[in-house]
């Protein structure tokens, strides 16, 4: 394992930096600044999210008919007011690929509370998989590692919607 600190008279150039007694050339570290961009927005009349029922009223405004699976992100203040959605993750007719890091990094930058995913299936059922199910176990525990709580996942058929959390799945 290379070292960190620089051995006393040692020293590093600007432009090459000599190491294992060859020159290389410098590392150049881009310095960059994180942003979320707002694209659009929309009214929710309800002002908080108090059940899954209100979760899947929101997605649904928002997600309207599909032809492929998105797997979609909700993030709420301490009041579960909703703040932000964002699609995750979109996949193909009946797959969507999904990993915590990508789930936590808008709740994260919107200073999150807790969150409320959710992704629609094609098909019209909305019978979780098993895949559904580890997801949300690993996102519930992400979450908890990070202090964002993880209120639900719903899934959302045609018309209807399940709710992992009322299936006793988290």
């Amino acid at each position: 394992m290379k070292k960190y600190q620089v051995q006393e008279g040692e020293q590093l150039e600007l432009l090459a930096v000599k190491e294992d007694n060859k020159r290389k050339p410098a590392k150049r570290v881009d310095i960059v600044s994180l942003r979320m961009v707002k694209e659009s927005s929309l009214l929710y009349k309800d002002r908080n999210v108090k059940s899954p029922q209100d979760g899947y009223k929101l997605f649904k405004q928002f997600l309207g008919e599909l032809d492929r699976e998105y797997f979609v992100v909700m993030c709420l203040d301490v009041k579960n007011q909703p703040t932000m959605i964002n699609v995750c993750h979109i996949g193909s007719l009946n797959a969507s690929i999904v990993h915590p890091r990508e789930v936590m990094k808008t709740a994260i930058m919107s200073n999150s509370a807790s969150i409320i995913v959710a992704h629609n299936h094609p098909s019209g059922k909305p019978e979780p998989s098993q895949e559904d199910i580890d997801v949300t176990k690993r996102l519930v525990e992400a979450g908890k590692i990070l202090g964002i709580e993880v209120l639900d996942h719903l899934v959302i058929g045609e018309n209807t919607f399940v709710s992992l959390k009322e299936k006793g799945y988290m």
